[in-house]
């Protein structure tokens, strides 16, 4: 079995097609030209998910494990860990100020960016500020 095009390629075309080809083929003011770009932006998110998803869900896991004092081999997933660190945060047992916490709140509402709004200004604007633009 071919191993090219991968998923994310052939969402890449059909993003590409749906935002660059078919809307001038669209009678005027349909307004299916905005819908097929709303299409696009869809396919380009599913994309990125398939290609970074992975990697920001095991990081989060992994930062959330450090910092909720876990063994990193005990099999939680992140969603086990968020709500655990959820349940510590309503309890008390988690600082709300702790610069860890901070930085993982930080880490992974910039990672789901990358994944959802790439081009948002604000998400961009504080990558250059960190310098990873």
């Amino acid at each position: 079995m071919p191993d090219d095009p991968h998923a994310p390629e052939l969402l890449d075309a059909v993003a590409r097609w749906l935002r660059d080809e078919l809307p001038g083929q669209l009678a005027p003011g349909s307004g299916a030209a905005f819908h097929a770009r709303v299409a696009a932006h869809a396919v380009e998110t599913v994309a990125r998910e398939i290609r970074d998803g992975a990697a920001a869900d095991g990081a989060a896991a992994q930062r959330l494990r450090e910092l909720l004092g876990r063994a990193g081999g005990d099999g939680a997933d992140a969603a086990a860990l968020e709500a655990e660190l959820v349940a510590r945060l309503r309890d008390g047992r988690q600082r709300t100020d702790d610069p860890a916490l901070i930085d993982h709140l930080w880490q992974t509402t910039l990672a789901k960016l990358a994944i959802d709004q790439p081009g948002y200004a604000p998400y961009r604007r504080e990558l250059a500020r960190r310098g990873d633009s």
